[in-house]
């Protein structure tokens, strides 16, 4: 009935909103290469009207018509599983378990997958999954990855590599190794990872880690499968993120997913897709969550979180726009409506106030002076911005279509810091772009000196394909010469990043203590308000709300530093006492 490759369109109900999101799954029905006997044949029979039917010839009856208009409230509660839809024809309820098979999850790339590694793990342990930390135990192994620059596929497709030996090299009394790509590089290349690297068994876009217990009951059969269908509406609102670290003190919360800016360079909106927010009463429960587990920062995510818009509330839908910063456009037409990012940052940082919060990553037209004025008040509003350049020049600004020129971006830097006295500022740079001249590299240069930045983030070009530059630019700095430019921005930023931190010696910073510093267990290391590094020595220490009481700090607490001495990437001193974040401001 079907060819042996089809494309099987689904429909999936939002629990929290009316509309279903489509998502296409492919099945390829070429066996999995395995020296298993089990890969190369159908999973197990079901008995079903008195006949024994395997995955091949119920995928061959396929499912009808009906089955795609198919009403899309949200499907009756079953006890067993009350998180799963009602199953497609081709499987069963029971295959859609994970019968305690043990997933090894590893996650490349930015905070956003980070995030999206929690969300897929959240699904997969309520469909029966058990987590593991150990390579050899797993049953299934999910890479979380990104193509943001092609250093970052290329490291991919080498883990892929140690894992076809792994795969190879499997007990055939163990069930089959199953391999999955995630996120950004899953969405990007699709079907070219099916067929370069045999080993993979399922890919799963962004948008589509909902499916993952369905993508993996199909690979258990011994059949590629793959849902790459980037969403104009998936957000996980719905789903609870699982941390994957127990012993955290801070946390990745999800704001808005995709992107509209359509930067020359950037690959993100082929990826991640067009810009979506979250309702914002979704966001709110998940940081009172993670209060209520004891957990003292959130920092809200978004590929450009502070134009955040959520239309969900239909009163809310007429209110005027947001003026972007002066001397800043954008490459989409100015949309109308909704709760603003102010907004939300004013409800979350009510929720806790000892909890601290901070955003990543935002674009510097999207800064209203309402934000600023509450990141000023709010004492748990980290005084640190992220305020990505990409370059100094305003020729270059043009060719990446960032929406300013140097001269507006240098203003608003000085905006920002006459409103939040004392903000640390970080920033992204690109060195090596389509076009870019020595003139052009050395007007980086000076802005990183004029600036003088806490911390950044620099990078020479990779040229990806599907974006403007791919199509219209040429790549035409030859690769020395990148590495060249990004070895003198780094030690440039080095350099003025030492300056500016040798102000803090001899100043008493308030630190949220993370652990044990990397290189010392006699020390702790934590960051400070401005996110930067913070080492001190591990020893008792009073305690602000009961004096009395002596002990060491713990991961969470807070703690006074008095710093001492300062690097372009830490700051060093020595414990004062512990102390909350309100009663911190009194003690500085």
């Amino acid at each position: 009935m079907y060819p042996v490759q089809c494309v099987l369109q689904v429909q999936r109900t939002v629990r929290w909103g009316p509309l279903a999101s489509v998502s296409w799954l492919l099945l390829r029905t070429c066996r999995a290469h395995s020296s298993h006997p089990s890969a190369a044949c159908p999973g197990p029979e079901r008995q079903k009207n008195g006949e024994q039917k395997d995955f091949s010839s119920r995928l061959a009856t396929g499912p009808t018509f009906q089955h795609f208009l198919r009403n899309t409230s949200a499907p009756q509660e079953k006890p067993s599983l009350p998180e799963l839809e009602d199953p497609p024809p081709y499987l069963t309820v029971e295959e859609l378990l994970g019968r305690q098979r043990k997933v090894y999850l590893e996650t490349y790339g930015c905070q956003m997958n980070v995030n999206d590694t929690e969300i897929a793990w959240s699904i997969l342990q309520k469909s029966g999954y058990l987590r593991t930390s150990n390579l050899q135990e797993a049953d299934v192994v999910l890479l979380v990855t990104c193509s943001i620059r092609e250093k970052a596929e290329q490291t991919i497709w080498n883990r892929l590599h140690q894992l076809k030996a792994l795969k190879t090299k499997r007990p055939r009394s163990r069930v089959p190794l199953r391999v999955g790509i995630l996120g950004c590089m899953a969405e990007r290349l699709k079907e070219e990872i099916l067929n370069r690297e045999k080993i993979v068994d399922l890919l799963a876009g962004p948008d589509a880690y909902r499916d993952l217990p369905r993508l993996l009951a199909v690979a258990e059969s011994g059949q590629q499968a793959a849902n790459v269908l980037l969403s104009l509406d998936e957000t996980y609102a719905d789903v609870m993120p699982v941390q994957t670290s127990p012993s955290a003190t801070s946390a990745f919360v999800s704001i808005m997913r995709g992107c509209d800016n359509m930067c020359s360079y950037c690959i993100v909106p082929f990826t991640r897709g067009r810009e979506r927010s979250r309702p914002v009463a979704s966001i709110l429960e998940e940081v009172r969550k993670l209060s209520d587990q004891g957990l003292k920062e959130v920092t809200l995510l978004g590929q450009n979180v502070n134009s955040f818009r959520d239309n969900s509330e239909v009163q809310f839908n007429n209110a005027a726009s947001t003026n972007l910063s002066r001397g800043f456009s954008a490459n989409y037409k100015s949309k109308q409506g909704g709760l603003r990012f102010s907004h939300l940052l004013d409800q979350v940082s009510r929720i806790d106030p000892e909890m601290r919060i901070r955003f990543t990553s935002p674009h510097p037209k999207d800064f209203p002076d309402e934000v600023l004025q509450l990141i000023r008040e709010r004492d748990n509003i980290c005084k640190q911005i992220h305020l990505p350049a990409q370059s100094g020049s305003s020729r270059v600004l043009a060719a990446m279509r960032r929406g300013y020129s140097r001269e507006a971006y240098l203003e608003l830097v000085h905006h920002i810091r006459d409103i939040i006295p004392g903000v640390s500022l970080s920033s992204d740079f690109i060195a090596g772009f389509c076009g870019e001249t020595e003139e052009d590299h050395l007007q980086t240069v000076s802005l990183l000196r004029d600036v003088q930045y806490n911390v950044g983030f620099l990078f020479a070009y990779s040229m990806r394909q599907k974006t403007r530059a791919y199509h219209r630019l040429k790549d035409d700095v030859p690769e020395e010469v990148k590495l060249r430019r990004l070895e003198e921005l780094i030690n440039v930023f080095r350099e003025e990043a030492s300056k500016t931190n040798k102000t803090f010696v001899g100043c008493t910073q308030l630190v949220l203590v993370e652990g044990l510093s990397k290189r010392s267990s006699t020390e702790l290391c934590g960051r400070n308000d401005g996110n930067l590094k913070v080492v001190f020595p591990d020893v008792e220490m009073e305690d602000v709300t009961n004096p009395e009481l002596t002990g060491r700090a713990q991961p969470g607490d807070y703690v006074l530093v008095k710093i001492t001495s300062a690097s372009s990437q830490t700051l060093r001193g020595h414990g004062l006492c512990r102390t909350t974040l309100k009663d911190s401001s009194a003690h500085r």
